[in-house]
């Protein structure tokens, strides 16, 4: 195995190994997003997608070539001239072997590239998805919360509501009674001062007759000291 499909083999092992790690079922997302935001990771983002779509041209570089040699080895004139030389046979089939593990370790390679990219973006959105479902989940508990104080205010409310009709109801009750009360003593007090007109101008006219009368007996008084006084005339 020449050198370069030696590092390709090492880098699809290393994918394989992190891969692994990263579907390990204990681990979760929230820890996978710690790691991530560690500060090496943020010094070599910038670099990531660089070395992400460098990656993916070099290996997609090594399948075509790959993908060359399994059609060159596999193709009639190797196999005829294999045909007629033994030695040359067997020296076909172990280019062909090669060539198509070659095929193979570049195309799991890239495979397993894009799939270790799409596990870390996958990570990172359920982590994501995480604290903002337990931020949602928090902010109901605080509403499902402010709801049942609502309600137990509602309910305190439409108590004192009842308190306060009752309350209402017993002093309109009340000053009903008072008004009619009042009412009775207003008519008792009208009757009286309706009495009080009646004696009163009784009196008055009572008091006419006894003027008229008082007038008369002096008229009458008057005229007998008038006829008393001529006779008393007389008498001297």
């Amino acid at each position: 195995m020449t050198l370069q499909w030696t590092a390709v083999a090492f880098f699809l092992y290393g994918e394989i190994a992190v891969n692994l790690i990263l579907c390990i079922p204990f681990i979760s997302a929230q820890r996978w997003r710690l790691v991530f935001s560690w500060r090496i990771w943020n010094w070599l983002s910038p670099y990531w997608n660089k070395c992400f779509f460098t990656m993916i041209m070099v290996l997609i570089v090594l399948f075509l070539d790959a993908v060359r040699e399994v059609q060159k080895y596999s193709g009639p004139e190797p196999m005829q001239d294999a045909k007629v030389n033994p030695n040359l046979y067997d020296h076909v089939h172990m280019k062909l072997f090669r060539a198509q593990r070659n095929l193979y370790i570049s195309g799991f390679s890239l495979f397993l590239w894009l799939v270790m990219r799409r596990v870390v973006t996958l990570l990172n959105q359920v982590a994501v998805t995480f604290e903002n479902s337990a931020g949602l989940q928090a902010q109901m508990d605080s509403a499902v919360k402010a709801a049942e104080q609502h309600q137990q205010d509602n309910l305190r409310l439409r108590q004192a509501l009842l308190d306060d009709e009752k309350s209402m109801s017993a002093k309109n009750q009340q000053l009903k009674l008072e008004v009619e009360k009042l009412t009775g003593q207003l008519k008792a007090a009208e009757e009286a001062v309706r009495r009080c007109h009646a004696e009163v101008e009784a009196m008055k006219r009572q008091a006419e007759g006894l003027a008229q009368e008082y007038d008369r007996l002096l008229r009458e008084h008057h005229q007998l000291q008038n006829l008393q006084s001529p006779e008393d005339k007389k008498d001297q």
